[in-house]
């Protein structure tokens, strides 16, 4: 093992200590790191771990701009793509909406977020940035005064501690950073009852379009993710094991649902990744606790629906690290009074459109009257998004903002 992949033991500091080496984390030192702000990331996994986790990679107008205002849009000029039209399919038929050309009139960018996390990486360590991999924090201390610290393992379980001024947790909704809050702390929770099954296949996009089908056994989605990958989503039972289902009966299932029968067969390939993923909202509040701040998931957790969790997570780092240079190169504390005012903000609307999405897309859960009310107001929700200018305005608003 390396020396950048050890945790040091006791006396190692920093002004900044940033838990996980997501794109929150990342895009937080790089920013710090360009003004001059002393920073390090503790990540748990190897680098090589770190970017090949495969993730969302619909990124909205706001994240480029937060990328490329910050030096930090190489790749993303290189090999993303422009995306602006969905499809819609339902029992009555299919429609789509060019969503680039309705609303605010932006489009989407289609970049695999490991790509993303690699180029932000690269980025960071060229340029001095240090990373400790196979670093796991184990809580933070002290983060109601002036001095908090990060108790961390390394990859052989030996011990260590991180000393700060601020610590910013971007380690998701497991991580150190929320095991660490002070009692008090406000969490909202959502389950939807609602399961999807996660695909990513070896095969070129079947559509030109993100797809979303409404079937009575259940959605199905279809992202793009490159010319050769596709994301496919499968709603299923709550307890499925990822693994219950052969490649066979997956195609066959994507096929009935998205009706390939009537508009056209899906490209097949080889099924690479799957997973069971609950939909599942979740939102802390306050996100600062003394020095202790949140970002990413680690702040809030919404349900893939809408494809936010990557964006706000740019978003979150992007305005705390405003707030923290402030504080430390010009002492003005305003920044990191707000920080998290500012966040819930984005997270609170990113949240309801999510939820309006899964309200959207899914059949009812439960039978009896209440459930085929329920369902009654779907099928005019999606009767509206078809036929309704201004709905169609509001929808394309919602899904590329944040």
């Amino acid at each position: 093992m390396t020396e950048s992949q050890h945790a040091q033991v006791a006396g190692e500091s920093a002004d900044v200590v940033i838990i996980g080496a997501g794109p929150a984390g990342l895009v937080l030192g790089n920013i710090l790191l360009r003004h001059g702000v002393d920073c390090v990331v503790l990540e748990r996994a190897d680098r090589e771990g770190v970017e090949n986790r495969a993730r969302a990679g619909f990124l909205v107008p706001n994240t480029v701009r937060i990328l490329e205002r910050n030096g930090l849009d190489g790749g993303v000029r290189r090999g993303g793509r422009e995306h602006g039209v969905c499809e819609f399919r339902t029992e009555t038929g299919r429609f789509r909406l060019d969503y680039r050309r309705l609303g605010t009139g932006e489009p989407h960018t289609v970049y695999p977020q490991h790509e993303l996390v690699a180029d932000l990486m690269a980025r960071f360590l060229d340029g001095g940035g240090t990373i400790r991999f196979g670093t796991e924090a184990a809580a933070v201390a002290d983060a109601d005064g002036p001095a908090p610290s990060v108790t961390v393992r390394d990859a052989d379980g030996r011990p260590g501690r991180w000393r700060a001024r601020y610590v910013a947790a971007c380690d998701g909704r497991h991580g150190a950073g929320r095991r660490s809050l002070p009692p008090g702390t406000v969490r909202h929770h959502r389950d939807h009852g609602v399961s999807w099954l996660g695909l990513l296949a070896e095969a070129p996009p079947s559509l030109d379009a993100v797809g979303y089908a409404v079937h009575p056994r259940g959605f199905a989605g279809h992202m793009a993710r490159s010319a050769d990958i596709t994301r496919y989503y499968l709603q299923c039972d709550r307890d499925t094991p990822a693994d219950a289902w052969s490649e066979d009966l997956i195609w066959d299932e994507l096929d009935l649902r998205m009706r390939a029968s009537a508009y056209g067969p899906l490209v097949r390939g080889r099924i690479v990744q799957r997973s069971v993923v609950a939909l599942e909202s979740d939102v802390l509040e306050p996100l600062r606790h003394g020095s202790l701040f949140l970002a990413g998931d680690a702040a809030a957790l919404l349900s893939p629906s809408a494809a936010k969790g990557a964006n706000l997570a740019v978003l979150e780092a992007e305005l705390l690290a405003r707030a923290l240079v402030d504080a430390l190169v010009h002492g003005d504390p305003e920044g990191t009074d707000r920080y998290s005012e500012r966040c819930l903000a984005h997270i609170w609307r990113a949240q309801e459109f999510s939820h309006w999405m899964i309200r959207l897309l899914h059949e009812r859960a439960d039978p009896g009257d209440a459930g085929l009310f329920r369902e009654r107001l779907r099928h005019v929700r999606l009767a509206s998004l078809r036929d309704s200018a201004s709905r169609q305005d509001w929808f394309a608003e919602q899904y590329v903002g944040i």
